[in-house]
């Protein structure tokens, strides 16, 4: 016997150049092993509900005026207060920063409240598109039914049309039992005289 059916329990190893750089794939039915996230994850749909929120009330008449107050009371404080407690000289840069600060948010807090709102309306028109459809569709079912049934009270009597021929039919009893024969040419002249 080889020594290699001797050691049957030993295993072998692939040989070749694609034996030192096969990687094992991973399975397809078992869930990857979770991933340490660097950055923090937040919930988009709360993140979309606060920025519309901030953008609603940044478009109103009391953000403007809660702005202007805080911008007199900004310069007032730095021209008359006492010179140590200043924190803003003249010139007010830090006064422009912090409103280039909050132009800079409020741009894209803006965009994305507009974002979500157009995503809205897609839905909403998508929904009345749909709707309108059916509408349609509902419609012409209707239509259709209509006219059938028109088309079938066109072979129904009627009550008028049952009594105009009761009323001739006692007519011409009439005319018979007083001995007197109409013809059917006078029956329609006398049948138009009595509906005028």
């Amino acid at each position: 016997m080889t020594p290699d059916r001797e050691t049957g329990s030993r295993e072998r190893t692939p040989a070749g150049a694609t034996a030192s750089t096969r990687h094992r794939t991973p399975r397809l039915d078992q869930p990857r092993p979770t991933r340490r996230r660097v950055l923090p994850e937040w919930d988009p749909e709360a993140f979309g509900r606060l920025s519309e929120r901030i953008a609603r009330f940044l478009g109103t008449g009391r953000f403007i005026v809660w702005m202007t107050i805080a911008i007199i009371c900004w310069v007032l404080w730095n021209i008359f207060a006492p010179r140590d407690l200043r924190f803003d000289s003249y010139p007010f840069i830090f006064l422009t920063l912090m409103l280039s600060l909050q132009a800079s948010y409020a741009a894209p807090l803006i965009l994305l409240a507009q974002n979500r709102q157009d995503d809205r309306d897609r839905v909403n028109l998508e929904q009345d598109r749909k709707q309108n459809e059916r509408s349609i569709a509902d419609t012409e079912y209707l239509t259709r039914e209509i006219a059938a049934l028109r088309i079938g009270l066109g072979e129904v009597a009627t009550r008028d049309w049952i009594r105009s021929e009761l009323q001739d039919l006692v007519k011409e009893l009439d005319e018979r039992h007083d001995g007197h024969v109409v013809f059917p040419a006078e029956r329609s002249r006398v049948r138009d005289a009595d509906d005028r």
